[in-house]
């Protein structure tokens, strides 16, 4: 469930299924990362130290994540890592020692997939009909 500007890591709650979801994408071999835009912080909404707290308890229930790449400026910063800008996706890629195109960005707004082509990757929206399940059986079998 998103909760805008979250600081309270009690409030953090996976979609249902996600974390079989995940662990399938685990099982499978592949990297399996966080690529976020936390304006929060930018913003003074929230703190860092409140923004890793969060951040530490989606990965105790979703985890353990391959990476965490994280954009903490508000949207009127003009940084190189907000998205749909690529640098977030770039960035896994090369901590991973990948092709951005080997890259599969699997997000909820028009901005991840933005940020996904802009570094030449694929990227699967969720939501409507697509749903992370289908998401994950499309990267599972290709069909992305």
């Amino acid at each position: 469930m998103d909760v805008p500007y979250n600081g309270d890591p009690d409030r953090v709650e996976p979609v249902s299924g996600a974390a079989q979801r995940l662990d399938t994408l685990r099982l499978a071999g592949l990297k399996v990362g966080v690529l976020t835009n936390q304006s929060g912080v930018g913003r003074s909404m929230i703190s860092e130290a409140q923004m890793h707290a969060v951040n530490a308890r989606v990965d105790e229930l979703l985890g353990p994540f391959d990476g965490w790449f994280i954009c903490p400026h508000a949207p009127e910063v003009d940084c190189d890592c907000r998205k749909p800008k690529p640098k977030l996706v770039l960035d896994a890629a090369q901590q991973w020692g990948f092709d951005p195109s080997e890259i599969v960005v699997i997000g909820d707004k028009a901005s991840d997939v933005e940020a996904a082509h802009n570094a030449g990757s694929a990227a699967i929206k969720i939501g409507g009909a697509c749903d992370l399940a289908s998401a994950v059986d499309r990267v599972l079998t290709g069909r992305i």
